[in-house]
């Protein structure tokens, strides 16, 4: 029998107690999911999620009578939330679906284990373990585990009819999980219903999406949806600029140590067009951040290789660090792939490479004037302070920063007498 008895997790005291709290009068209560599968793949575990025989209600009544915190965070769908000493665990009720309609579903409670494991999405996120830590596996989920494949419960077909959201999802797991091809019929059931992901909420779009921009490498998920035409239903902004720079952006992410930024690969794969991103992310409804992120990218000029250092610090004083460092690591990425078959890119690569480590430490500049300073020469305030000052700050930014203050105010001065 196969178990995950030793893992340090499944030992925790906060979950031994959960285990002694449902596992009682009749009652039962079993790890489920995500932590399972890490596990046996030799991953992180995660959050620690269950499932039980008890009614959302009755695990509310038990835990306060333990003295243990419990959230209704999904009270509805029969999942409370137990906080033990700041460390959550969800609670789901075994449950069956009575009616679904791609976008959420109407469920019953039950007890049938066999049951609840047939409603989930993947073979592998459907392995329980009880108090023992044997794993219990009702849909060949072990077996997939062990060739790395992403397989629906039963009927792909069905699976992705009772919620649309699980099209991505497939791509999503097969970016983390998945090796070789993804499951055939998956692939065919998230094609034929790829019109569908127009009828989910953008919020839960793009939370899939960046979980599978998320992916040690993303790439292979990337392909098979542009294969499937699910790409384009979600990123239609994709089609002309394509996925090619995905392969090199993994390498150098590697090569350099980079953190995997899924705002940085989805920059690689949209064009840098401020008005196409504007829409995208208004589409999309990503956060104000994100929308940052990506504006300052689209704006950012292009950089060339041959740029001097001087140049370089007026371009990111003028527009910001952060969108030049993200064309800058796009720039090295495809440097670095094109030298691979081609000598010559090499000094491309070798630029690019110093301009990125300038810029990421770059630090910008004060300008050692302000509008006190032009007030007190009599100009009045209003539009004129702006614009007098601008003037002198582009004066300094072309000298690379180098005038003193006391020449800036002698220039000044002359601007004022001339009028």
């Amino acid at each position: 029998m196969t178990s995950i008895v030793a893992e340090r997790w499944f030992q925790a005291p906060h979950l031994r107690r959960i285990f002694d709290l449902l596992n009682a009068d009749g009652g039962e209560v079993r790890v489920v999911g995500g932590a399972i599968r890490n596990s046996l793949m030799g991953l992180p575990a995660g959050d620690v999620d269950l499932a039980t025989t008890w009614r959302p209600e009755e695990v509310t009544e038990r835990a306060g009578g333990a003295g243990i915190k419990a959230v209704p965070t999904g009270i509805d769908h029969g999942t409370v939330t137990l906080v033990i000493e700041g460390v959550p665990y969800e609670i789901t009720t075994l449950r069956r679906d009575v009616a679904t309609d791609g976008r959420r579903a109407e469920v019953a409670f039950g007890t049938d284990w066999k049951a609840d494991a047939e409603r989930r999405d993947f073979t592998i996120n459907a392995l329980y373990a009880g108090v023992d830590g044997e794993i219990i596996d009702h849909v060949g989920g072990l077996g997939d585990i062990e060739t790395r494949t992403v397989r629906f419960i039963g009927s792909a077909a069905e699976r992705v009819a009772e919620d649309y959201l699980r099209i991505l999802r497939f791509f999503r797991f097969f970016a983390h999980y998945g090796s070789g091809r993804p499951d055939a019929e998956g692939l065919r059931a998230c094609a034929q219903a790829r019109a569908k992901l127009a009828t989910l909420s953008a919020e839960r779009v793009w939370t899939e999406t960046k979980k599978l921009l998320s992916a040690d490498d993303p790439g292979r998920a990337l392909l098979w949806m542009r294969q499937a035409g699910v790409l384009s239903e979600i990123l239609p902004e994709t089609e002309k600029w394509g996925i090619d720079a995905i392969p090199a952006l993994i390498a150098a992410e590697k090569s350099f140590s980079w953190k995997a930024d899924p705002l940085l690969r989805l920059a690689a794969i949209v064009p840098p067009d401020a008005a196409r991103l504007e829409a995208m992310t208004k589409r999309l409804r990503l956060s104000k951040a994100e929308s940052a992120y990506l504006d300052r990218f689209a704006e950012a000029p292009e950089i060339a290789a041959t740029l001097a250092d001087a140049a370089l610090d007026r371009q990111l004083y003028r527009h910001g660090t952060e969108g030049i460092v993200v064309r800058l690591r796009l720039a090295l990425a495809s440097a670095r792939r094109k030298a691979e078959t081609d000598p010559a890119f090499l000094a491309d690569s070798a630029s690019f490479h110093r301009l990125l480590a300038r810029a990421e430490k770059w630090q910008r500049p004060v300008f050692p004037l302000n509008g006190a300073d032009v007030l007190k020469l009599g100009i009045p305030a209003g539009p004129k302070v702006g614009e007098v000052l601008a003037e002198l700050e582009a004066f300094w930014v072309d000298r690379n920063f180098s005038v003193e203050r006391a020449t800036l105010v002698a220039r000044l001065e002359s601007m004022v007498r001339s009028g």
